[in-house]
């Protein structure tokens, strides 16, 4: 069962192989682990943008290599949609006015819409998102 939402930074504490996080995330069942389509985006553009910088063919190589090697990430994590649900919460946040910056109230939207705990080390700002549960599997 679905319990716990990866932020975008510890997927790419993840994906570089940091010993606490990849603890934290091998200890759950393989179907409690999620990542939000918000995150799949992030992680997507960031290596989109890598390919589309590339000037030569070493440069291609690596930067498809690093495309494919993420989406073969993304695959190992159960995929929250970004649903009606999700919109709504989103919705009611943004009438918050809260001091968080747009992506992180859609990844807190899909938190809540779905019931799930937020593993994230940006406390500063998802802290302001209220009912929001937080943990950091970084220390």
């Amino acid at each position: 069962m679905l319990q716990f939402l990866l932020d975008t930074d510890h997927l790419t504490l993840y994906e570089r192989g940091d010993p606490t996080v990849v603890a934290r995330v091998d200890a759950q069942p393989l179907s409690a682990v999620g990542l939000s389509a918000i995150t799949v985006e992030e992680a997507l553009r960031g290596r989109l943008a890598v390919v589309a910088r590339a000037r030569d063919g070493g440069a291609r190589v690596r930067g498809y290599g690093q495309l494919l090697g993420t989406v073969q990430l993304l695959a190992e994590f159960v995929l929250v949609p970004f649903d009606q649900a999700s919109e709504s919460e989103f919705q009611q946040l943004l009438s918050q006015r809260l001091r968080v910056g747009t992506q992180d109230l859609k990844i807190a939207a899909v938190a809540l819409a779905h019931g799930l705990m937020l593993v994230t080390r940006n406390r500063q700002d998802f802290s302001h998102v209220p009912t929001l549960g937080l943990q950091d599997w970084s220390v």
